[in-house]
């Protein structure tokens, strides 16, 4: 009698016999469910952009965190399980802190990058355990320049000039590839970050859902909702 192969996807991170981690596989596909968070350098640093997709008039859209400052100078953005994706908030935070303890001085971007994707995929190698479902999109400023990387739920992790995660990925993607350029101003950035989102949904976007947040000299912060909706009111309506 053939085995089933099922013993390979349940429960535990084990190779298959063509070699996949199907447990890794239906992480990324959590992700893929995810809304849609883009992310894409500017001239003086970094603007993320998220779709909170509220599904409900009741629900009070401040209470649902996709953005989340690190440290002064990263920005997280989440897509996938949240509570997965504040976990990796938490430890992020705890890293930055560890850092400055130590050295006296702000953990490098791309370090604190490849901290949190080490830990990421330390749960993809043992037992007893599964993979983060959830992906990021690490943004900052440093004395090395201006980073945004995208990790992966097997701990992966690349540099973009833009990047997006989420189940519109490969919309915005394609849109950043044919419009994004070195060198753009901030509002500049908004705008094509926000087209880019709206051009994933395929509809206006929700003035209450979008959240932004910008990593640049100044540090960390987000946009208010006048802000917001001021930087949604100068797009171009959607063709009918």
């Amino acid at each position: 009698m053939q085995p089933s192969g099922r013993g390979y996807d349940h429960g535990i991170t084990t190779f298959s016999p063509d070699g996949r981690l199907f447990q890794v596989e239906y992480a990324r596909e959590s992700v893929k469910r995810g809304t849609t968070t883009a992310g894409l350098k500017f001239r003086d640093g970094i603007i993320l952009v998220c779709d909170k997709r509220i599904a409900s008039r009741l629900i009070i859209p401040e209470s649902i965190e996709k953005l989340f400052k690190i440290d002064d100078h990263i920005g997280f953005a989440t897509s996938g399980l949240v509570a997965d994706g504040r976990q990796l908030v938490d430890r992020a935070r705890v890293e930055c802190q560890v850092n400055q303890i130590t050295y006296n001085n702000k953990v490098p971007v791309d370090i604190l990058a490849k901290k949190i994707c080490d830990f990421k995929q330390s749960f993809t190698q043992y037992g007893g355990s599964r993979p983060f479902g959830s992906a990021l999109l690490i943004g900052g400023v440093d004395d090395n320049g201006i980073h945004l990387f995208e990790t992966d739920p097997s701990g992966a992790y690349q540099s973009y000039h833009a990047g997006a995660i989420g189940s519109g990925r490969n919309s915005v993607i394609d849109f950043f590839e044919n419009k994004w350029k070195a060198g753009m101003t901030l509002n500049m950035g908004i705008k094509l970050g926000l087209e880019a989102l709206r051009g994933s949904l395929d509809s206006e976007l929700n003035t209450e859902a979008i959240e932004i947040s910008v990593i640049d000299g100044n540090g960390y912060h987000t946009l208010s909702r006048d802000e917001v909706k001021a930087h949604i009111a100068k797009l171009k309506p959607l063709e009918e």
